[in-house]
């Protein structure tokens, strides 16, 4: 008689638990969310009012424009590159957004698609610069970070322009089923149709074939300059998009908008696991971290920690998110 040994039915066996689902979702966003998790319970035990409603949808609000900004630069950051001209593009897109409607006369809808236009306007001329002029994206967009930052406060000789029309303000400050404004919807779909298409379109695939391997990816019949060119455009079209979200907030545009936040977008991104040399990232763990920061930041602030103290902590954060990726990438 031959002794069997009993078998699970296939579809038992193959059907994922939920500790591998975990397992992938943590994986997949470079262990960003257990961190987030850690951080929140430590702030939630620490912090006062930390878990209050309306603490929490102060997180939502801060992080909104970083949030933004984050998303171009993960794309840009999957091809190999980087961007540092995002905080001045968001500072001269909002101001050609006040100086328009305000001393230009032309209707406000008007003059945020041109902020729009601006913005894409600078990060083409980044990635033209990045493609055509084979400049490193360090030293391209270091260029446009200061050339940006200079007409921000030549269009009005370094002054803000304050006072929008009441709806304009108001998409950042109702609220609907409590707590989501019209700019974090926006953040949402932005979000969702970022993570559609890198996963989904030929094109996002090609912003992870370029970041594995320029040669590879134009051998392969990517074309990688176009491809490369159009990532900067959209990073610095969503730069214009952040610009508008931030004068709403403020109900202001301010030519010293933005500054610091090429700090935060590059924290936030490689947080959430992107590598900096490029061909990994993802769209879900770029919006943990954004959220890590955030979070972060808003703990401190409850905590009455130095605004000095937060650079150096943000700065600590980002190089221990860099040295565990190398450690990563040693290991396999």
């Amino acid at each position: 008689m031959t002794d069997t040994l009993p078998h699970r039915p296939p579809a038992v066996e193959d059907r994922p638990d939920l500790r591998s689902r975990a397992g992938r979702l943590l994986q997949g966003s470079g262990g960003a969310l257990a961190g987030l998790i850690v951080l929140f319970i430590v702030l939630s035990l620490c912090a006062p009012n930390f878990l209050s409603g309306r603490n929490l949808v102060n997180v939502v609000d801060q992080v909104t424009v970083i949030g933004i900004l984050a998303l171009g630069a993960t794309a840009v950051i999957i091809t190999g590159g980087i961007d540092l001209s995002v905080g001045s593009v968001l500072a001269l897109s909002t101001m050609v957004l006040g100086w328009l409607s305000h001393d230009g006369g032309w209707p406000l809808p008007l003059a945020m698609l041109v902020a729009v236009a601006v913005g894409a306007a600078a990060g083409a001329l980044n990635g033209l610069g990045v493609t055509m002029l084979r400049l490193p994206p360090f030293i391209a967009t270091l260029a446009m970070m200061s050339i940006a930052r200079g007409l921000a406060n030549l269009i009005t000789d370094g002054q803000q322009i304050v006072g929008y029309p009441e709806w304009f303000y108001e998409l950042s400050s109702n609220r609907y089923l409590g707590f989501l404004a019209v700019t974090a919807l926006l953040l949402i779909v932005l979000y969702v149709a970022g993570w559609a298409f890198l996963t989904y379109r030929r094109s996002g695939r090609a912003i992870y074939a370029i970041g594995g391997g320029h040669e590879v990816a134009r051998l392969a019949g990517i074309r990688v300059r176009s491809v490369t060119t159009w990532v900067y455009v959209t990073a610095g079209a969503l730069a214009g998009v952040g610009g508008i979200v931030l004068a709403s907030r403020l109900d202001s545009s301010q030519p010293s908008a933005g500054t610091g936040y090429e700090l935060d977008v590059i924290a936030a991104v490689v947080i959430g696991g992107a590598s900096l040399v490029g061909g990994s990232g993802r769209v879900t763990g770029t919006i943990v971290g954004v959220l890590i920061i955030g979070v972060l930041r808003n703990g401190l602030n409850l905590l009455g920690v130095s605004p000095f103290i937060q650079q150096i902590v943000i700065g600590l954060v980002i190089a221990l998110a860099v040295a565990i990726d190398v450690l990563r990438r040693r290991r396999a």
